[in-house]
């Protein structure tokens, strides 16, 4: 087997610790914190927020650090305030204490998180770097399928203490491990070529990513409305639905329990994982990816209209979860594709580094307004809380499919080679 791929497994488990503890985490310990505690979800959804706002401050300089300390270094100390951070969370004993702690969790989060796992995959393959990054991204959907039930697990029958302390040991063993075996080698320190090729591939029109050879140059991205309306639109979002994936696992305690509620949220990503093949096997080459990134923002947003108005009723919350979760993984999946159709190959880099920190930094701030906005609408600790987020969810998305259509009449839009979204 290519060594390349036992990299993109490494990267894979790597993955699903990241997401398990540092994003599906957050909304399990904000229903922990506040019932066992008696903490304001404001309060604790500020510090939610904190933690992705220093992750989207540290994901900007993690090139630099990756150069000047090494990959092996960074993702280790990423590991390390990773546990550190959890264990801030699991031990505050005060609110003003989780303000503390969540600088660490979000560093942790940017040193092992997206940009982490495309330097750690990106030196192996160029050819089949997509399919590659698909599978190492996947670990991030099996962060939630498998830690949403297991944290229920774990603190139910441990105490969030014990919990987070064997979590903690955990990520920093299996890092320290994988690192070692598979990060610290690179295909020139193995006399290896990219995809495992013998010899320097020529490679034909038809096996060439897609690009917008024909597009106009970006001079000045923030007067580009190729550029403003694409950034936009992610930011949108991602503001939705990192704020509904926050609070989503509270909001469905109530009516299905803390198991129920863990094993609905593992359904989600799921379905996540499920909708980006779907969606990979389905969409014609020449589809016009605007249109069809506005239409997965559409139906997200139906799924939010569908709990706004489930209320009590099981069969719909998990309707509504099933659409906002089919949708989830191809945010993610959509928007470089968007770039590649719509921009030369010289300034795709450059438009999806700037898209992905623009909507990070906009989406830090979701937890906390979904907070408030519970707090605004409720009537005790129930669905109804539910009422106000569900509705600002739906509106976002909304919101976030109209600014993709919005593109000058200009946008490249022609027919491209099959992508295949992993």
């Amino acid at each position: 087997m290519f060594f390349g791929w036992r990299v993109v497994g490494a990267a894979f488990t790597l993955a699903m610790f990241a997401w398990g503890i540092s994003f599906y985490g957050p909304p399990i310990y904000l229903q922990v914190l506040h019932t066992s505690r008696g903490w304001p979800v404001s309060v604790v959804s500020g510090a939610i927020s904190a933690h992705f706002l220093l992750g989207a401050a540290v994901v900007a300089n993690l090139a630099a650090l990756h150069r000047r300390f090494g990959l092996v270094a960074v993702t280790r100390a990423g590991a390390l305030f990773t546990a550190v951070g959890l264990l801030g969370w699991a031990f505050a004993a005060a609110p003003w204490q989780l303000y503390l702690a969540a600088p660490v969790s979000g560093a942790g989060w940017a040193l092992t998180s997206g940009a982490a796992l495309n330097a750690m995959v990106s030196p192996w393959f160029a050819r089949r770097r997509p399919a590659a990054l698909g599978m190492a991204f996947n670990g991030a959907s099996m962060g939630g399928v498998i830690f949403s039930p297991l944290w229920v697990v774990l603190i139910a029958s441990l105490g969030f203490h014990a919990a987070a302390g064997m979590v903690a040991a955990s990520v920093i063993g299996v890092t320290w491990v994988l690192s070692r075996l598979y990060l610290s080698r690179t295909p020139a320190s193995m006399n290896l070529l990219p995809d495992g090729d013998l010899a320097p591939q020529q490679v034909g029109p038809a096996e060439a990513a897609p690009r917008g050879t024909d597009a106009a140059a970006l001079r000045n991205p923030w007067r580009d409305r190729r550029f403003l309306t694409l950034a936009a639109a992610t930011t949108f979002g991602f503001v939705a639905q990192v704020g509904l994936v926050a609070h989503l696992f509270s909001l469905l305690v109530p009516t299905l329990g803390a198991g129920g509620a863990g094993l609905t949220m593992g359904g989600v990503t799921v379905c996540a994982v499920g909708g980006r093949s779907l969606l990979g096997a389905v969409m014609p080459p020449g589809a016009d990816r605007r249109v069809v990134t506005a239409a997965n923002a559409g139906m997200q947003a139906i799924g939010s209209v569908v709990l706004l108005c489930a209320g009590s009723s099981v069969p719909l919350l998990l309707f509504g979860c099933a659409l906002f979760g089919l949708g989830l993984g191809n945010s993610t999946s959509l928007p470089p594709l968007i770039a590649q159709a719509e921009f030369r190959s010289a300034d795709v880099a450059r438009v999806v580094g700037l898209v992905t920190a623009i909507s990070q930094a906009g989406y830090a701030f979701a937890p906390a307004a979904f907070g408030l906005l519970r707090d605004l609408g409720a009537t005790g600790f129930s669905i109804n809380e539910g009422i106000l987020p569900f509705a600002a969810a739906a509106l976002v998305q909304l919101a976030s499919a109209g600014a993709l259509l919005l593109r000058p009449k200009s946008a490249k839009t022609a027919s491209h080679a099959p992508q295949r979204l992993c």
